[in-house]
């Protein structure tokens, strides 16, 4: 999809939701918020009459949803959802503290429409994610993603996997917990050298989640620290 229709599928859904949340909207002021023209919005109302939207124009007013409808609640992918986790991460680590209030309000709410399934997931990974702020430090890393889903999914991971002397071997591991100092690290166990190792994420080379799935770690991320540290 080209980045002009994402961008219009994101304004058609955005439109939606202010229309859900105010009883009417002027064309006005929805092209103010999107800063494109009256005529755009004009012909994104329509798209959306189109597709089933039942939108009522209030000739002179503006317009409105028929009365009683309504989307689903918005559905979060696995991924995704780890995303907010670990921008709740980030945001912990701010200094303001009302700041800190309303935003783990908002978590908690979108973590109340999340399918029970993903709820525990992401509560798995929010126990199972540290991150110290590390000034003037570049976090690189392409997999972070692929490793949150492996490890909420206690599933098998194969990496390519380079060390400090820069000699790289291949690794089947499993994904415990999720680390971020001065880089990004995994705490997995290996089952090359049989113990947990840490593992930076800006060295891995190459990475396939498998399809097998290992036995999970009966114990807390704190639990983890306090016996091998």
């Amino acid at each position: 999809m080209e980045n002009s229709e994402t961008t219009r599928l994101s304004r058609l859904t955005a439109i939606i939701i202010q229309l859900q949340t105010k009883r009417l909207v002027t064309a006005l002021e929805l092209a103010n918020k999107f800063e494109v023209s009256k005529r755009t919005i004009y012909r994104d109302i329509r798209a959306l009459e189109h597709s089933g939207v039942p939108v009522i124009t209030e000739d002179g007013k503006g317009y409105t949803l028929m009365e009683g409808y309504r989307i689903p609640p918005i559905m979060f992918t696995e991924k995704q959802a780890n995303a907010l986790i670990l921008a709740e991460q980030l945001v912990l680590k701010n200094k303001d503290a009302s700041f800190i209030k309303d935003y783990s309000e908002a978590i908690d709410k979108i973590k109340s429409i999340l399918r029970y399934t993903v709820q525990d997931k992401v509560n798995l990974l929010a126990d199972r994610t540290r991150y110290d702020e590390a000034l003037h430090q570049e976090r690189n890393s392409s997999n972070l993603s692929d490793l949150q889903y492996a490890l909420t999914n206690f599933r098998l991971v194969c990496i390519n996997y380079i060390n400090k002397e820069g000699n790289s071997t291949e690794r089947i591991i499993e994904p415990f917990a999720l680390l971020s100092t001065e880089n990004w690290y995994l705490i997995a166990w290996c089952r090359l050298r049989k113990e947990f190792r840490f593992f930076r994420l800006d060295r891995i080379q190459r990475i396939e989640i498998k399809p097998e799935n290992f036995e999970p770690h009966k114990m807390t991320l704190q639990e983890y620290f306090d016996k091998f540290h």
